[in-house]
């Protein structure tokens, strides 16, 4: 068995009279893909900012393994939580957010400099991942001038440039037509499980978490299921 990278433990979230998350708990191991999916107002992305410690439980505790640290994420401070995120934890997210004015080599190495590394290094890596992830002679393009896939690509690099610890995606392929979704899916899964580490997706598409060892249902703010039946499933 892998070893754990994050635990959570009974996690309650409420907003007002509304509880989003309701005694939740699960653990995500290294080389993991999970894919989180429900309804509409189930918990599901307020489960991945709790686990990402985006935002904090009102009950529960969220732990990580993060560069070889063990760190309770729920009970650091906002801006500790933040650093923890620009070191450790990669996003991608279903738009992409990239940068319009920046360059894909400019957006994928800005991440890599806000944790404090030199520009030249941050773009020498950020190259490396393009490359890696088919973009080899678009690094000087603008988000403009990349199609939907290849721009979801940049993404992709810049959630990887730090060689984070865990890789949250939401809705990544949501944008895409088929064709595309697949290709980056196979992107994103072989750029993290391909290096060992867990990727924790919340997807709405069966296809895409059929793609994942683990599904997780919610449903309510809870978890209603949790199966790793689509193991055997090729990546």
């Amino acid at each position: 068995m892998t070893h754990p990278v994050l635990i959570a433990e009974n996690l309650t979230k409420t907003y007002g009279s509304a509880t989003a998350l309701h005694h939740a708990s699960l653990t995500v191991h290294a080389g993991e893909s999970v894919a989180i999916m429900g309804p509409s107002g189930s918990g599901k992305t307020t489960l991945m900012h709790v686990l990402s410690g985006i935002l904090t439980p009102d009950q529960g505790q969220v732990r990580m393994l993060a560069g070889g640290h063990d760190v309770v994420v729920s009970s650091l401070s906002a801006e500790k939580r933040a650093r923890l995120r620009r070191r450790h934890i990669g996003f991608v997210f279903q738009e992409g957010l990239l940068l319009p004015e920046l360059t894909a080599r400019e957006n994928v190495a800005v991440a890599l400099m806000m944790s404090g590394a030199t520009r030249a290094h941050a773009e020498t890596t950020a190259d490396g991942w393009l490359q890696h992830l088919g973009l080899a002679g678009m690094e000087d393009r603008r988000p403009a001038e990349l199609s939907g896939g290849q721009a979801q690509r940049v993404a992709i690099a810049r959630a990887q440039v730090a060689s984070p610890d865990v890789v949250f995606a939401d809705e990544p392929t949501g944008a895409l037509d088929s064709t595309t979704s697949a290709s980056v899916l196979d992107a994103l899964l072989d750029s993290t499980v391909g290096r060992g580490a867990p990727l924790v997706m919340v997807t709405h598409d069966p296809a895409v978490a059929a793609r994942c060892t683990r599904l997780i249902r919610l449903a309510d703010g809870q978890i209603i299921e949790d199966s790793a039946a689509v193991s055997g499933a090729p990546r």
